[in-house]
């Protein structure tokens, strides 16, 4: 799903230097553990507008403050959210949820109404909407998108206020996981129509529906809380009463911060990483994520050479970034989409669709490739800038990245590190050579990656394009339900494809290493977005 950094998530943009006010978890003068915690993140909010929010920190507020139909839950399962429960007809086509009675917190009912409202609003094309193509398979929705087709013949209705039926064009057995995710969440109309384009602009311009309410963010600032929500429906659950967010861009910066009990939950990465290894709040966090480079062929033709894409792919030592430089809890890649993020009858997908060439290292093979690349488009030498954001990790990325590619005779690379909003925005409007990328997954199925690649998808920010892939990423969603094994085959031959062609460069996969104080119970971390739960946690 969503777009991360790398400071330990992906390539992070973290803010400038940050007040680092607040405490950790701490007991209350009566001697009981105050129920308060501080956590570090990587990034700071982008937006709390569920319909243009793309970005993994963001993501990870929007569930802390807000509820879909379901919820995620551990060991890739679900747990009921406002829905209580649901049904899907015998043919996969239709599901029924059916709503409890909760609340907005202003104390107004969430009806199915918000649920449509949003839903329609999200894959209308003046809301321009990168998340509108996982809608893709809801009945009429790639019509309304084109703007060939009203909003209100989206395949979503209400029967009454506590019924919420959705239609699909064809049966897709992970829709379950997919209405955990932000995207999907309702919205209520009054809150949205009275802010407009300023809508989750702020804290105050939104309406919360989830565990906790977010306070103090004004669009910009480093520092917000998540305060509880007295008004949602499980609040009896949810033990914490205030988490108070830092973002912050400095690892040391950070880890100086929880070892003065300044945080409760730090990430780690390089030497950091590997010099606590030994504390007993250290903890890797699987994440169902790659990070990659992505080549513009759009503004550079060069790049649209295959060989000179695996002349750079083949150059960079993936071996040496995990071990050597991110030190993170990271691991090798064995392609674009992570390893034991899907399985079928017990076989790994990486492991089926495993391209060596896509992820091997081979200097003097390297050379081959670029030099024959470099002849075949007429040019002696090549100057590129690699994008990445800001951080540390991502600037250790890239310098990793830059020194590994200047190997190659009659290459150039000049590194620019930005804020991260400003390379989101740069990369989705091709203003950019090559740039550091990282994905992590919405939901446990290899879709979830590969339609990223397809030709003008909104995340595509390279442009790659290949027929044959496309074709066959078309024909897995369009495969009977019956018919899984065809669907997954369908798949493997699409990832080959991909890496076959080196149309992108999986540099690894990412491990969240990370200081997680002892006293915090209940966190529920999952290897895919939104990566953690607060709804559950307490200070003991």
């Amino acid at each position: 799903m969503k777009l991360n950094s790398l400071a330990k998530l992906g390539g992070v943009a973290l803010l400038s230097a940050v007040v680092l006010a607040g405490c950790g978890s701490k007991s209350s003068q009566s001697g009981s553990k105050k129920q308060e915690i501080s956590w570090m993140t990587p990034q700071s909010i982008s937006t709390m507008d569920t319909s243009k929010m793309i970005d993994l920190y963001s993501a990870q507020v929007a569930n802390g403050t807000n509820e879909g139909l379901l919820r995620m839950a551990k060991n890739n399962k679900v747990d009921p959210g406002v829905a209580k429960s649901y049904s899907v007809s015998k043919d996969g086509l239709t599901w029924t949820f059916n709503l409890r009675h909760s609340k907005w917190n202003d104390g107004t009912p969430v009806t199915a109404k918000d649920f449509v409202f949003s839903w329609q609003r999200t894959v209308k094309p003046k809301t321009a909407s990168q998340y509108a193509y996982i809608f893709a398979n809801i009945k009429n929705a790639n019509q309304i998108n084109k703007g060939k087709m009203s909003p209100s013949k989206l395949g979503v209705k209400a029967e009454g206020n506590y019924k919420f039926v959705v239609t699909l064009d064809k049966p897709q057995s992970y829709f379950k996981y997919m209405v955990t995710q932000p995207e999907f969440f309702p919205q209520n109309s009054k809150v949205v129509n009275k802010y407009g384009g300023d809508y989750g602009g702020n804290s105050t311009k939104n309406s919360y529906n989830g565990p906790f309410i977010l306070k103090g963010w004004n669009g910009t600032n480093d520092t917000w809380k998540l305060v509880k929500n007295t008004k949602y429906w499980n609040a009896k659950k949810v033990k914490l009463q205030t988490i108070n967010f830092q973002a912050v861009k400095t690892p040391s910066t950070a880890l100086n911060s929880y070892n003065s009990n300044k945080l409760d939950y730090t990430t780690l990465s390089g030497t950091l990483a590997a010099n606590n290894k030994n504390n007993k709040a250290y903890t890797v966090f699987p994440q169902a994520s790659t990070t990659y480079l992505e080549f513009n062929q759009k503004k550079i033709p060069a790049l649209r050479n295959v060989n000179i894409r695996k002349g750079m792919a083949l150059a960079i030592d993936k071996k040496q970034m995990v071990n050597k430089v991110m030190q993170g809890g990271d691991i090798l890649p064995k392609g674009f989409v992570p390893a034991s993020m899907s399985k079928r009858n017990g076989k790994d997908f990486a492991d089926q669709a495993y391209v060596k060439s896509g992820t091997d290292s081979n200097l003097t093979e390297a050379k081959k490739y670029f030099a024959k690349g470099l002849k075949q488009v007429g040019k002696k030498s090549l100057s590129l800038t690699l994008m990445g954001a800001d951080d540390d990790d991502s600037k250790r990325a890239t310098e990793f990245v830059q020194s590994q590619l200047t190997k190659l005779p009659g290459l150039k690379v000049t590194n620019q590190n930005i804020p991260f909003k400003t390379k989101l925005t740069r990369m989705e409007n091709q203003q950019f050579d090559i740039g550091l990328s990282a994905w992590i997954a919405d939901y446990p199925d290899p879709s979830n990656f590969l339609d990223l690649m397809v030709t003008n998808n909104s995340y595509n920010d390279g442009r790659w394009s290949n027929k044959k892939y496309d074709a066959l990423v078309k024909k897995s969603e369009n495969q009977d339900a019956n018919n899984e094994t065809a669907r997954w085959n369908d798949m493997v031959q699409a990832e080959k494809i991909l890496m076959n062609d080196q149309g992108l460069v999986p540099l690894y996969q990412q491990g969240q290493a990370a200081l997680l104080r002892p006293s915090v119970k209940g966190v529920q971390a999952f290897t895919t977005s939104p990566q953690y739960d607060w709804a559950k946690a307490s200070v003991k």
